[in-house]
């Protein structure tokens, strides 16, 4: 499970680089918005000086700076990597900033495939660390065997359309709204993002393939013995050609619910545009046949839609969720933006 590293007691700086007005900044995104660290610096060269709250809609007045080094002036401690790139590779030319961040004495948190620690020449200090996010954890061996089927627990999984559509943010919605209510609940961060906000889990992508269900079904029945309702954080997608993470989320998880996530008005693949997404109704056929395997496990049905809608405006936000809502039956929102209730009540329900 997840190691502890003391980010919640720091001073952090995000590295976002071309993060905010791109497509790769969801890791630092993110971070700023469930995130209970203090941050005190967000380090972006396309928009130095701009309003973060403006460009994001995240309520955070957190001063955007050009570098590393205009960012030591707000005295931060750790640097935190906010950009996650398709593959999770390091683009090299930002290890000259992250030399400049260790040798200035902050310890790094890095969620990327690419490991930083073997790339550090500068010393560290008895305080500073260097957290590698994705790293498989130990003791693992065992390969799955459906035993979170057994738990009293509802399991609720998010599952995509494609890949950073909103999985993880729907999850923790979701798991903020149960605690509002007074519920028990818990959320398992299965991905880099999750584990560095402070949350409990494993980083999914890290682990070999042959024991990735058996390592979700470890950390289910962990949390999952401790709750009423456990938030699984997906990852990934059965429609995309590159994802490995969602069969063994939905084998290790034995969900018995799914949200179903998509991005408003998103006909194909991002990355991938000869890949056509489906109708959302046939989307979710697709999910809950695989969750059922035949009959072989009890299976789950996609209890809601979860709409991005964050390149809208609110009016047409709203319209997209009620066409959507028409178009599959199902109930539907933007948890991020309108709250996760109307998902929590299709789970009741």
């Amino acid at each position: 499970m997840t190691p502890n590293y003391p980010i919640k007691n720091g001073k952090v700086a995000i590295l976002l680089h071309d993060g905010i007005l791109g497509h790769s900044g969801k890791t630092g995104l993110a971070f700023l918005r469930y995130s209970e660290a203090e941050i005190v610096a967000v380090i972006d060269s396309q928009c130095p000086g701009q309003s973060l709250p403006e460009l994001t809609g995240i309520p955070q007045q957190v001063p955007i700076v050009a570098s590393v080094v205009e960012a030591l002036q707000f005295a931060p401690d750790i640097l935190l990597i906010g950009i996650a790139p398709s593959g999770g590779v390091l683009p090299a030319e930002w290890m000259a900033e992250i030399h400049q961040a260790v040798a200035a004495g902050l310890s790094v948190v890095n969620g990327l495939h690419t490991k930083i620690a073997p790339l550090i020449t500068v010393p560290l200090t008895e305080n500073q660390w260097i957290w590698d996010v994705r790293q498989e954890p130990e003791n693992i061996g065992a390969i799955a065997s459906a035993a979170a089927a057994k738990l009293s627990c509802r399991r609720v999984l998010t599952v995509g359309t494609d890949m950073s559509v909103g999985k993880m943010s729907t999850s923790l919605e979701l798991n903020r709204t149960c605690l509002q209510r007074g519920l028990r609940s818990k959320f398992l961060a299965t991905g880099q993002t999750g584990l560095m906000i402070g949350n409990d889990g494993i980083p999914l992508d890290a682990v070999r393939v042959d024991f990735a269900a058996g390592a979700v079904e470890k950390a289910v029945i962990k949390l999952g013995s401790e709750c009423d309702i456990l938030h699984v954080e997906g990852q990934g997608s059965l429609l995309h050609p590159g994802s490995t993470a969602t069969l063994p989320l939905l084998r290790g998880t034995q969900p018995t619910h799914l949200i179903l996530a998509h991005r408003a008005g998103q006909i194909h693949l991002r990355h991938h545009p000869h890949v056509a997404i489906p109708r959302l109704s046939k989307v979710a056929e697709l999910y809950e046949m695989v969750a059922a395997a035949a009959g072989a496990f009890v299976g789950a049905k996609v209890s809601a839609i979860a709409l991005n809608t964050h390149h809208l405006n609110e009016a047409d936000a709203l319209l997209a969720i009620a066409e959507m809502q028409a178009e599959t039956g199902l109930p539907c929102t933007d948890p991020v933006r309108f709250g996760a209730e109307v998902l929590l009540g299709a789970i009741d329900s």
